[in-house]
Parts: C-alpha cells; sequence; structure tokens
C-alpha cells in the first residue's frame, strides 16, 4: 500500500528562469536562447497554497498512475474529490493515496495489479484530506 507523509510547503517564492519556447520532444528543434520570462513553480502548481500540503510516497501500489516511491505529492484540501480522482486518504488512522471510486460502492483502488482494491464498508472509518493535484520527482 502507498502511504504518504504529510508535510506543508514552505513560505518560499522563488522564481527561475523560464524559456518560453517548445522544447521537442521528438526530432530536435531549433533552440532561441532567450530566457526573458521567470517562472513561479508555486503559481505554476499551487492554486490555493492556504489549503495545500505536500506529502511523499512511501510505496508502488500507485505506479500505474505515474506516482513511484518518493515522489512529492501536491494536494490540495480545498478541492471537492469526485470519481477517478487521486487522493489522499485517511483510512482508519493510516495515511494512504489511491485513487477514488464511486460508482457501485465506495472504493479506494491502487494502480498497481499486486495490491487489491478497498471496499468501504462500515467497518472503515475514511477521510478525504485531499485530492492530488500536482507531481513532483527528483530524477537524480
Amino acid at each position: 500500500m502507498s502511504k504518504v507523509s504529510i508535510f506543508t510547503p514552505g513560505s518560499s517564492h522563488s522564481s527561475l528562469p523560464f524559456y518560453s519556447g517548445r522544447v521537442s520532444a521528438g526530432f530536435p528543434g531549433v533552440v532561441d536562447e532567450h530566457m526573458e520570462d521567470t517562472l513561479s513553480l508555486d503559481q505554476l502548481l499551487i492554486k490555493h497554497p492556504e489549503t495545500t500540503f505536500f506529502a511523499r510516497v512511501e510505496g508502488d501500489s500507485m505506479t500505474g498512475a505515474g506516482i513511484f516511491q518518493s515522489d512529492i505529492l501536491i494536494v490540495d484540501r480545498s478541492v471537492s474529490a469526485k470519481e477517478n480522482d487521486i487522493v489522499v486518504a485517511l483510512l482508519d488512522n493510516e495515511f494512504t493515496v489511491k485513487r477514488l471510486k464511486t460508482r457501485d460502492g465506495l472504493c479506494l483502488k491502487a494502480e498497481n495489479p499486486n495490491y487489491a482494491d478497498i471496499p468501504i464498508t462500515g467497518e472503515h472509518e475514511l477521510v478525504i484530506w485531499g485530492v492530488v493535484t500536482g507531481l513532483a520527482r527528483n530524477f537524480r
């Protein structure tokens, strides 16, 4: 089961140089060397700073959704969770990240075939802490 550890964003809002042209993922393109713009990752990734927190992933139950061990989730508590959203949930007093399924009964779905879905019954205590709205990953 992929678990999460929670921490809140800092107050630092730095803007970094931003190459406003396109970077080709196919054939190489012409590089425009003008970096006139700046980009704040806070502004790009966090729409509601007062209700947003970060969570570090522990485990591999969400690899099919592109979420891997040690990734940092950007989670917004002000977004209402709906069918198919990836959510951070408090399930029986433990944090987890799963896909929310609401059709045919409430269920938390792993995105890895090695993990079973978790149907939510009266035996479970479930609190949706927020909807995952972004992801940060260090490739090194």
